[in-house]
Parts: C-alpha cells; sequence; structure tokens
C-alpha cells in the first residue's frame, strides 16, 4: 500500500498535463501511486495519460465513459486509491520539488492527523510567483494538532481540496465525495474540515496554482457559476443534519456572503443580462440562512437587499477608469493620425463584408499564402488582399489585392473584412469584430523557445511586449498544427481559449503535390545543372549574436566535394560564389524544397516541412551549446535528428565524401522523425 494517492483529473487541458504529471512523478518521496483520471476529454489528455503508465508503474489510468465533470472524475480516481493519504491536484497546476517530502515528514511529525493543509502560491503567465496572502494561518503558535474550532482562522483560506492531504479512512468513514457542478470544492472542503478530528499544517508551498489567462473553468463565462447557490445549499443541509455543527452556521453564512460577492464582481463569470437573476437569488440565499447576531460587513448588505444597480454602477466606474487608463497608455502608439484614428472607428461601425479576406505573413509566403489561395481556389466568391511591407513587395503573391500598412485602405481591410490571416500578427491597435474569424497559422513546428517561453530568454526575446502579445493571442480563433508536438507547445506558449486545428500545414500541400515535371522546371529556373546534388543550405536565424553569417565555408565544402555538388544558399546573409546559388531573396520556401536533393541545415524550422519529402537531411550542430543557452530548444536534435549529424565543418564534408548523408541509418532516422512530427501531411 502506497503512502500517497495523488488523484489528477484531466478534461481539455493537453498542454499542461504533462508538466503536472511530471511534477509528481518526479518527486524525491517516491512512494505514491499517480491515479490520472481522463474525463473523457477530447483533446490528447488520454494518450498522454496511457503514455505515462506505460512508462511508470505507479501510474494508473482510469478513462471514464462520458464527461461527467471535476467532482465526480475525482471521485472516480478517488473509488481507486489505496494509498493511507489522498492528494488532489489540478490538471493544470503542478507540486513544487520536494513537495511530497515535505508532506510526509510533516505527517509523520504530527501523528497522522486527519488533515494536512499545505501552502500555495500563484503563479501567472509572465513568470510572478505571488504566495497565499493568508500563508499566516498556517504559521499560528500552538498545538501540532489541532481542530477547525481552536484555529477558525484556517477557513479564511482558500477552500479548495488540492491544498490538503486527507487520510482515506478518515475520509471513506466520513463519506465524503465530490457533487456535480461548478465549486464542487466547496460542499467537500466546508464539511470535512468541521468534522476532522485532528489538523496539522505545514508551512511550505506545495503547489502552483497556475492562473490561467483563458480557458479555466472557473474564469469563463456561464450560467453554470449558478451552482454555488446550490454548493452551498449543501453545505447548510450537511450542518443541519449535525447539530454539534450549528455553531459554525453563523461563520460559513459570512463565507457564502463572500463567495457571492465574489462571483458577482469578477468581471467575465456572468453572462450578460444574468447579473439581477444572480442578485435575485443571493438575496434568497441570504434570507434562507440568515443566522442571527451573524457580524456581517457592510458590502453584505447589498446582497440582503439584491441592490442591482448599486453593484452596476461601482462596476461601471471601475469599467470606465480601467478605459481611461488603457487609451492613457495606448495614445500616440499607433494611429497617429487622428484622421486616420476618425477613419477607423467609422468602418468599425460599418457592416462587416462575408466576403473580403485579409492574409499577412511575416517572411515569405508560408501558410498564409497557401490558404489565400485555397480561398480563392474553394471559395472564389471571397475577395482576397495581401498585406505589403515596404520592401517586401516581391514576396507577395500574385494574385490578391495588395495592401499597404497605415493605409485607409489596410484599415478598412482589417475593420470590416470576415476572415483574417496571419503567421505573427496585424497592428497592435486592431480590434477584432464580432463575427470576424482570425486565424493564426505561425510559422512552422517550434523547435526555439516561443511565446511566454521567451521571458526567460532575454537574448531571444528582444524587445518583445509580452502585455501585447496575450493581447494578440486574445483575438486568435482558430490555430493551425502540423503535430501533436505543436499543439502542445503552442497552447501552452500562447494560452488562450482559440481551437487548434490538428491537419496539417497547408504549406505543405504543394510538396505532396509536385509531379517530376514540376520538380524539373524548379531546378532549371534556379540554374540547377542536370544531375547535380542540389544541397539547400538553410541555417537558422541566431537571436544572441549580432552578425548572422553562415558558420561554414561553402566554397570550401563545395571544393572537398567535386562538382557533382551544387548548393542554395538560403541564409540571413546573401552568400555567392562557385556553385553557390543565392535563394536568400527567394519568396517561396517550398519551391526550394522541392528543387533540394538534401537539406542542409541546423535549426531551422524547414527541417519539419522538409522531412515530409522523405529526402535526406544533415544537421550541422556546431554551435548546439550557445544556441540552446540563448534560445532554449524544445528538442534535443542530437538526440532524436532526422538524418546525419556533424558537429564540425570537416565531419560535414566526411558525412557527404563517405554517403552517410543518404545511406540506411540516416533513412531510419528520417523514417522515425517523419512519423513524429509530419503525421498529416
Amino acid at each position: 500500500m502506497p503512502r500517497f494517492s495523488v488523484i489528477v483529473p484531466a478534461y481539455k487541458v493537453q498542454a499542461y498535463l504533462p508538466e503536472c504529471l511530471d511534477s509528481v512523478l518526479s518527486q524525491s518521496y517516491t512512494d505514491l501511486e499517480l491515479i490520472a483520471v481522463d474525463d473523457c476529454s477530447p483533446d490528447a489528455c488520454g494518450a498522454i495519460i496511457d503514455e505515462y503508465a506505460a512508462r511508470d508503474t505507479r501510474v494508473k489510468a482510469v478513462h471514464l465513459d462520458g464527461n461527467r465533470g471535476l467532482g465526480r472524475a475525482r471521485n472516480a480516481g478517488l473509488a481507486e486509491a489505496s494509498g493511507d493519504y489522498l492528494l488532489f491536484l489540478d490538471s493544470d497546476d503542478t507540486f513544487t520539488p520536494g513537495a511530497l517530502r515535505a508532506v510526509a515528514d510533516r505527517l509523520e511529525e504530527t501523528g497522522d492527523p486527519d488533515v494536512l493543509v499545505f501552502d500555495y502560491a500563484r503563479t501567472y503567465w509572465d513568470g510572478r510567483t505571488v504566495r497565499n496572502q493568508l500563508a499566516a494561518e498556517l504559521t499560528q503558535e500552538g498545538p501540532a494538532r489541532f481542530r477547525t474550532a481552536d484555529r477558525p482562522g484556517l477557513l479564511r483560506v482558500l477552500m479548495v481540496a488540492w491544498n490538503k492531504a486527507y487520510r482515506r479512512e478518515f475520509v471513506l468513514a466520513g463519506g465524503f465525495t465530490f457533487p456535480p457542478g461548478y465549486y464542487e470544492d466547496t460542499p467537500w472542503t466546508f464539511p470535512v474540515l468541521l468534522t476532522a478530528g485532528s489538523i496539522a499544517t505545514l508551512d511550505r508551498v506545495c503547489v502552483h496554482y497556475r492562473q490561467r489567462r483563458q480557458g479555466s473553468i472557473l474564469g469563463t463565462t456561464s450560467r453554470r457559476h449558478f451552482d454555488l447557490f446550490e454548493q452551498y445549499d449543501r453545505v447548510f443541509a450537511y450542518v443541519g443534519e449535525r447539530p454539534e455543527l450549528d455553531h459554525w452556521r453563523p461563520e460559513l453564512f459570512r463565507r457564502m456572503l463572500d463567495h457571492f460577492e465574489v462571483v458577482f464582481t469578477r468581471p467575465g463569470r456572468l453572462p450578460r443580462g444574468s447579473h439581477g437573476e444572480f442578485l435575485r437569488r443571493a438575496r434568497a440565499h441570504y434570507r434562507r440562512h440568515h443566522v442571527q447576531g451573524a457580524r456581517l460587513r457592510p458590502r453584505h448588505v447589498l446582497l440582503r437587499f439584491g441592490l442591482h444597480r448599486t453593484f452596476r454602477a461601482l462596476r461601471r466606474a471601475a469599467a470606465v477608469r480601467r478605459w481611461a487608463l488603457r487609451c492613457a497608455v495606448r495614445s500616440g502608439r499607433t494611429l497617429r493620425s487622428g484622421a486616420l484614428l476618425l477613419h477607423y472607428r467609422i468602418q468599425l461601425r460599418l457592416p462587416l463584408r462575408p466576403d473580403r479576406a485579409v492574409f499577412a505573413a511575416r517572411a515569405g509566403r508560408g501558410d498564409p499564402a497557401a490558404l489565400e489561395e485555397a480561398f480563392r481556389a474553394h471559395a472564389p466568391h471571397v475577395r482576397t488582399a495581401w498585406v505589403v511591407r515596404p520592401g517586401r513587395e516581391g514576396a507577395a503573391p500574385p494574385g490578391p489585392r495588395r495592401l499597404t500598412p497605415g493605409t485607409a485602405a489596410y484599415w478598412s481591410a482589417l475593420a470590416r473584412s470576415r476572415y483574417l490571416v496571419t503567421d505573427a500578427g496585424f497592428e497592435g491597435m486592431l480590434r477584432k469584430r464580432a463575427g470576424q474569424v482570425f486565424v493564426q497559422t505561425h510559422q512552422g513546428t517550434p523547435l526555439g523557445h516561443a511565446g511566454l517561453d521567451l521571458l526567460e530568454r532575454p537574448a531571444a526575446a528582444r524587445d518583445t511586449d509580452f502585455a501585447e502579445l496575450m493581447r494578440c493571442v486574445d483575438r486568435w480563433d482558430h490555430v493551425l498544427s502540423g503535430n501533436r508536438h505543436a499543439t502542445l507547445t503552442w497552447e501552452r506558449v500562447h494560452p488562450g481559449r482559440y481551437t487548434t486545428l490538428e491537419y496539417g500545414l497547408p504549406r505543405n500541400d504543394v510538396l505532396q503535390r509536385a509531379t517530376a515535371d514540376d520538380v524539373a522546371r524548379l531546378r532549371a529556373s534556379l540554374g540547377v545543372p542536370e544531375g547535380a546534388v542540389a544541397v539547400l543550405y538553410a541555417p537558422a536565424h541566431r537571436d544572441h549574436v549580432r552578425t548572422q553569417r553562415p558558420l561554414l565555408d561553402l566554397e570550401r565544402v563545395l571544393r572537398r566535394l567535386g562538382p557533382r555538388f551544387v548548393v542554395l544558399a538560403r541564409t540571413p546573409v546573401p552568400v555567392r560564389g562557385t556553385r553557390i546559388v543565392d535563394v536568400s531573396g527567394h519568396p517561396d520556401p517550398a519551391a526550394l524544397c522541392l528543387a533540394a536533393d538534401v537539406l542542409l541545415t541546423d535549426y531551422a524550422p524547414v527541417m519539419f516541412d522538409y522531412a515530409g519529402l522523405d529526402r535526406p537531411i544533415v544537421l550541422h550542430t556546431e554551435d548546439w551549446a550557445a544556441y540552446e543557452a540563448a534560445r532554449g530548444v524544445y528538442l534535443d536534435l542530437r538526440a532524436f535528428p532526422p538524418g546525419a549529424v556533424a558537429r564540425s565543418e570537416d565531419e560535414l564534408i566526411d558525412v557527404f565524401a563517405a554517403g552517410r548523408w543518404c545511406g540506411p541509418r540516416a533513412a531510419r532516422l528520417r523514417a522515425a522523425f517523419r512519423e513524429r512530427f509530419c503525421p498529416w501531411d
């Protein structure tokens, strides 16, 4: 029998679940079982749980046949538990290192109490970690073991299930289970704390409580927040059946009113138009559970009389203050021309045009261009436009109308077009309207760190405004993904409410459709001699260096390899020489991939696209340590490469000279790489 049973319910948290499970299994204290409950999640949670169960015998996978909700998923895990103590962990939160060792030691010190309460800290997307403001309740002097009556202030600590360890025999004897609905922790936690024969505390942060910007259940606008009333009815019913607990009614009454106030005043919880109904329900509960002599705060009077208009006036005043601050901060940043600003505001008041679409790409054409072409082929009634920045005219596809940033036509298109498609972003002052569809394609499969992971990589982040980045994420409706790795990464580093479309990358369709004649024409247009081996050299951009000159002496490499080889050089700085074709300004990377016989790269995402062709890939990883330190990477390409790996220029020459670049081992590595990263192409 293990000491701990850690129960983790999972539903639509595929981006966070691996980190959560790892935080449990990597604990220095190992006498545990991890019961991971797939609450019929529509994403990859079930598959992730099964993968962990296959790797670690301590993991028990439980799959529910329907979505039951957090409370019932916890109950399903509880039914499978065999440990001395139960701990619950939400699947987007994590245990801190050493947490379970500290819990085990404290339980031993205090003689195995019924409940051990430990501390937590909130973690935010911008890297902040803020400890529980009521941590002092865990450090009061007195007996190591006590009852709630000895320290009633403990009821002020966040009423959740996951900041405690519960003796399983106590839970079973008390018949404690979680009810359905939102706020299921409330009718679990109050009865548990009020009836526990012995409680102890641990003054240590054991859980990092992730403050998700979007997507958390309690942060979602829904009528399910009305479940709170029924949950408190359950609490008072429990107390009503036990006369010995009757003296707790005044405290529970105050806690209930505070909870009602939090739900009512938090922006975005209650649907529009439902605040009056919520206050009426709150007033009814006030009267139903009111206790004579209960000490109340002045604001509780508003709940007593259901003064909806007063609450609404206070909320509007706060909203006006927030709006004024935003305007003060943003004024003068963009749309400096008063005439353009007025023009944009007028356009925003005009109807959307369902037959208009705007496309933009940071460099080259990529997925936005592929989608634009698909629009013209399959939805010819939609008029498309392409954002062309000065100096990038050659990168624009030939079909769509061209828009210049900052012009009246540009802002009209952004204000009134139904579809907005980009692999980067539009202007920060863009206001996404109801009915607009924003598609973020990204720029391929992520290898180097991206999004919020760059908070810890200042050399790579440079001047990134992460708050602005998160505002951009809030506009997204759909995000494209080429593989499961990309899905999990994008959803974690760009937290939002968008839907991930796991259908592969549109820009790679041409790689699968191209014929031998198409390839021959492309090679001829680039000047590749017939019978030559065309090597596409495409190194990654290095954020940590000022000059972007290639690490390879391409002319020396070609001299050593002989006249059979030709290099197509797609480098940040143009490179020219004998048998070197400069394609750094070529607008279509897919065409270059088709023309090449082999890809030579280091850390560029193009390797994931090229792998779909099932042609050889060679990696040159001479400065891997520096790149990893500056940018951060999600994959160790040296351990899981798509082909032969060279750690120096001489090794690279030897790889080609000896034929290892296209040998059987390279083919096996490439096949495994394709299976993982090109499943839908």
